[in-house]
């Protein structure tokens, strides 16, 4: 049965609350491996997480082989000649004073009347809410893989050449590119209240990184500008495929969401597998395979997890929010990270952390009323 708009965006926020989680345990993972284990590779890292979505490509073929198995004993039963069960369909076609109109009937995997016409009216030029077909769905892949790899890959090269704050204050501008480009698209309202939601989370990142922690000056790094400008990439990048999915898309029934994930993870395996030669040639990150089963493990576990489920979830959460409404709420593994910091490294924080994560769990809050 298909769920009202609030029940939807409840769901839909309990998914987001359980992105974050993850991601913020996924951080710590990748930041062992970038430090104690010094496997700093963040193209092969990437590359073996965005391909791992290419599993749910099996879990469609055995879906769609099960599915047609049972349609062929329906219809090996229903052309043996045997007595038919006399179903309440058939009561209802025979009393034409009760009989209902069966276009006032939802089939499965419609919106209900409540989604549908919010759907109109908030986001009036989305697509109607047929379901997308399999070559509109590889086509939406393959769009998302190359978009999300590159916003990737731009916010991990611009830590080569600034800071990390500054590449994590200038990353959580994508709340103010998703809200303006989504506006352009037509799937998002923009108003007063959202556009100073955007400025109160950036503001409070950047109490976060700036104020609340000791963290290294990127003053003394002679191409901090190709960083920043890097980082500003990454967050405009995001707020372009979000902006697209959501358009694409608009409800999250029109979508085989395995199928669409499958298709991403084979653009990324036959598509991307140049950049390790490209990045190995010009020496910005030589080829090298994880030395020991530690490594191995911490990787796929943090591709299955941190990429693989949380990526599903990530989707099905702005899909039954919107887009501005994830990207703030993940701007929240900032303060949650730190605070992990603070529990299990002893980080000494002022007083600019706490104002700062109030100020993100604010803008959280006033983007959703």
């Amino acid at each position: 049965m298909p769920l009202g708009f609030g029940s939807r965006r409840a769901v839909g926020l309990v998914l987001l609350f359980c992105v974050v989680l993850i991601w913020v345990g996924s951080s710590f993972l990748v930041s062992n491996l970038f430090g104690e284990q010094e496997f700093n590779r963040p193209f092969f890292i990437t590359y073996i997480n965005t391909g791992t979505f290419s599993f749910y490509l099996v879990g469609t073929y055995i879906s769609n082989w099960y599915r047609q198995q049972q349609e062929q004993q329906q219809r090996t039963g229903s052309g043996s000649g045997g007595p038919r069960k006399r179903s309440r369909s058939d009561d209802i076609a025979a009393s034409p004073d009760d009989a209902l109109d069966q276009s006032d009937i939802p089939t499965e995997g419609e919106s209900s009347p409540l989604v549908a016409e919010h759907v109109a009216t908030v986001y009036p030029d989305l697509p109607p809410a047929d379901k997308l077909t399999v070559r509109e769905t590889v086509s939406l892949g393959i769009s998302f893989c190359i978009l999300w790899f590159a916003a990737n890959v731009t916010q991990n090269a611009s830590l080569a050449y600034t800071s990390v704050a500054n590449s994590s204050i200038l990353c959580s501008t994508s709340g103010l590119f998703t809200l303006i480009i989504g506006a352009l698209g037509g799937v998002e309202k923009f108003n007063g209240t959202r556009l100073v939601a955007v400025l109160v989370s950036i503001l409070g990142v950047y109490s976060i990184v700036k104020y609340g922690t000791p963290n290294a000056d990127a003053a003394n790094m002679p191409l901090s500008w190709l960083g920043d400008m890097l980082a500003l990439l990454s967050a405009a990048v995001y707020g372009c495929y979000t902006t697209l999915l959501k358009r694409r898309i608009g409800d999250e029934a029109r979508l085989d969401t395995p199928l669409f994930f499958g298709a991403v993870g084979l653009a990324n395996i036959l598509l991307l597998w140049p950049g390790f030669l490209l990045l190995h040639w010009t020496g910005i990150e030589t080829f090298q395979l994880p030395q020991t089963g530690t490594m191995w493990a911490m990787i796929l576990v943090n591709a299955l997890v941190g990429t693989f489920l949380s990526d599903f979830l990530w989707l099905k959460a702005m899909l039954m929010t919107s887009p501005l409404i994830v990207t703030l709420g993940l701007s929240l593994t900032i303060p949650l990270s730190m605070a992990g910091d603070i529990l299990f490294k002893s980080l000494d924080v002022s007083p600019p952390y706490y104002i700062g994560a109030l100020l993100i769990l604010s803008a959280f809050i006033a983007a959703n009323i």
